[in-house]
């Protein structure tokens, strides 16, 4: 009997066939490390992880680099080096399974390549070269010990094999071994794995060999190459296209391919491309880079959130399978709400990479958009309906405030939400405005749908004073009012009652309502560090002839990771942006000359910034939280949420809302 061809997506949800294998659509979850492996075991919320993607509708999972080799061992690495970890392999696996989906591991090994503080003193390497990020120099690997490497890799993937994982993925990009192998950058070798194509390529080749020899059929083998790793003297598209011709000559072994941009360089944050940037930025290179041997099954992979992407990659040509991770860490059931044409439904990813600094900071994976990441049925989630509903009321009309609001409805208590602004999203619809912020509206579209379909009932665009919500008779208050900039110490009262100093968020409320460029250097003084002061910066660079950005830190953007802040950095240089680091105003007293006074904060070296005609500063925040006095004087409970209760990051705020409101 003919399946059906589905009405949506026709391509995105036809079967494919691979490596042996059916695939029950062309959605593969790409490799995301999670930290939630332990002790070399899948932990509880791994096993949630992976049941909740592939019930979601996933037709293959891509694990977290695997530990197979005698010099990787690491403990947050499933175990594959030998048959001890051969039960937990077969759990995760089984997990997957059961919900008609393949897992798949992922050979690996990141070299000399470092991205977190410090050097990796037990590293390895191609050439006895300094990695471009940690400047770790890694131990030259012999021929004799590469030679053992590849017999380790090829027994673990048997290993994988007999536990149920229908293959692997050979990951040769992003800076790790593999790819600095491949580099004439990082591959100095005049021995048979180094010099020309041939040899540079022979290490891949001959692990590609050794798989195949070892698992057979059916059994899986994907590659994932270098295009264009933005490292001068490294791999660029034309090489690219080289390493693609050298390895199709033995496309009998391997069933798949897909390429990665940026490595461990300047470049790291190509790898995780974002809103500042073009969507799928890279679907027209893999498409040419394909053409090495365009029957090799291809996919698309780069910044693609949408199921209409995903479709056009297939229908175009440019690929035959579509690699999400973003998305489906945001949304697991992203696949099966796509393919049902529910697409208003998905909890869309904002491309924000929390997911990566939670990993990158030893925290466990996490999303801005998705508080329940890891959970037990996260992909069909519905809470508990209480047994004596109350009537909650959510001041606010911010993300914590609709969280809250969407979670306690859907427990089934009467909820209703007050808010001074018209519109719902809080200080993260002014951030949606600013430059590259524009995705983050499908956090609060998102919870505003939820709300409006669970029977939230709003009152917006009133500013509510206690007796307005004790009008409302609610057993309960949520108080999500958010927060302010505070007063830094260099600005005197006289100076903050002026209203010529406003703050960041204000001075980017003005200039959103405004083209017009004003000549003359605009100073932000920046005591916040996060994403939406950078965005803020970059508006500010549209607005005035001259930017510059005054810090008290040694340099700007500690509470952003390493991926966005080479993005921040690089997009802040390209305007002309000026940053100077360990500075603070001292006086504002020359401003009427145009000049403010800088303090160097260790030395106490005075400088001057000319021409200036405009300071703002993005200081620490305060909480909004003045009912909360008087209404707890009435006698009612409150519960502070989000920025009210503590200013914090977007990602915490959506965490702790959804906690408060599911204990409810």
């Amino acid at each position: 009997m003919r399946a059906m061809t589905n009405p949506f997506y026709p391509n995105l949800f036809s079967v494919f066939e691979l490596g042996g294998y059916t695939l029950r659509n062309r959605i593969i979850h790409a490799s995301i490390v999670t930290q939630y492996v332990v002790n070399h075991a899948p932990s509880e919320k791994l096993l949630n992880y992976y049941r909740s993607r592939a019930a979601g509708g996933a037709a293959a999972i891509i694990t977290e680099p695997i530990a197979m080799t005698a010099h990787n061992r690491l403990s947050s690495r499933l175990r594959a080096w030998d048959d001890a970890g051969l039960d937990q392999l077969k759990l995760a696996a089984d997990t997957v399974s059961a919900e008609g989906a393949l897992l798949m591991g992922q050979v690996q090994d990141s070299g000399r390549g470092r991205h977190s503080v410090g050097r990796n003193d037990g590293a390895v390497g191609a050439s006895a070269l300094p990695d471009d990020l940690s400047w770790t120099v890694p131990a030259e690997l012999s021929a004799m010990e590469i030679e053992d490497m590849i017999g380790d890799w090829a027994r673990g993937c048997a290993r994988l094999q007999s536990a149920g994982f229908a293959g692997v993925e050979i990951s040769a990009g992003h800076g790790h071994l593999f790819h600095q192998f491949l580099s004439p950058w990082s591959n100095r070798r005049q021995d048979d794995y180094g010099g020309d194509l041939a040899g540079r390529t022979r290490f891949l080749r001959q692990l590609i060999s050794a798989i195949r020899a070892e698992c057979g059929y059916p059994f899986i083998i994907g590659l994932k190459l270098p295009a264009d790793d933005g490292v001068p003297g490294g791999i660029g598209l034309e090489l690219a296209k080289e390493i693609a011709g050298r390895l199709a000559e033995q496309r009998a072994e391997f069933d798949s391919w897909t390429w990665v941009w940026g490595a461990h360089a300047r470049s790291l944050y190509r790898h995780l491309p974002d809103a500042h940037g073009e969507r799928h930025p890279y679907l027209s290179d893999i498409a040419a880079l394909r053409q090495a041997a365009p029957d090799i099954p291809t996919g698309a992979i780069g910044y693609i959130t949408d199921p209409n992407e995903c479709e056009t990659a297939l229908s175009d040509g440019t690929a035959d399978l579509v690699f999400l991770g973003r998305p489906l860490i945001t949304d697991p059931s992203f696949p099966r709400k796509s393919e049902q044409g529910r697409e208003a439904d998905i909890r869309y990813c904002v491309s924000c990479n929390t997911c990566w600094r939670s990993i990158i900071d030893g925290s466990g994976l996490e999303c801005d958009n998705n508080p329940r990441v890891g959970s037990v049925d996260e992909h069909d989630w519905q809470p508990t309906t209480v047994d004596s509903p109350k009537h909650i009321v959510v001041v606010g009309t911010g993300v914590a405030a609709l969280e809250a609001a969407h979670t306690a409805a859907r427990k089934g208590h009467r909820v209703s939400v007050v808010g001074d602004y018209e519109r719902v999203g809080g200080k993260t619809s002014l951030h949606a405005a600013l430059p590259g912020g524009e995705n983050l509206s499908s956090v609060y579209n998102y919870q505003y749908l939820m709300a409006v379909r669970y029977g939230v009932e709003f009152t917006l665009g009133r500013q509510a004073a206690a007796e307005d919500i004790l009008a409302l008779r609610p057993d309960q208050v949520i108080l999500a009012t958010g927060s302010r900039s505070g007063q830094p110490p260099w600005l005197d009262d006289e100076w903050a009652m002026s209203g010529l100093i406003p703050s960041a968020r204000e001075m980017a409320a003005d200039l959103l309502e405004r083209h017009d460029v004003t000549e003359g250097r605009a100073v932000l003084v920046d005591q916040d560090h996060s994403e939406m002061t950078y965005a803020i910066a970059q508006l500010l660079a549209k607005r005035f002839t001259a930017v510059t950005i005054v810090t008290s830190r040694e340099r700007i953007g500690h509470d952003v990771s390493l991926i966005n802040r080479q993005g921040i950095y690089q997009r802040l240089h390209d305007l002309g942006v000026e940053i100077r680091c360990n500075v603070e105003p001292v006086s504002l007293d020359a401003l009427e000359e145009a000049q403010l006074q800088l303090r160097n904060v260790y030395s106490d070296a005075t400088h001057i910034i000319d021409n200036v005609v405009a300071v703002t500063h993005a200081s620490s925040r305060i909480p909004n939280n003045a009912l909360q006095a008087p209404l707890e004087a009435a006698g009612l409970e409150v519960i502070l949420a989000g920025d009210c209760r503590a200013p914090r990051s977007l990602l915490a705020t959506t965490r702790e809302a959804y906690e408060l409101a599911n204990r409810l």
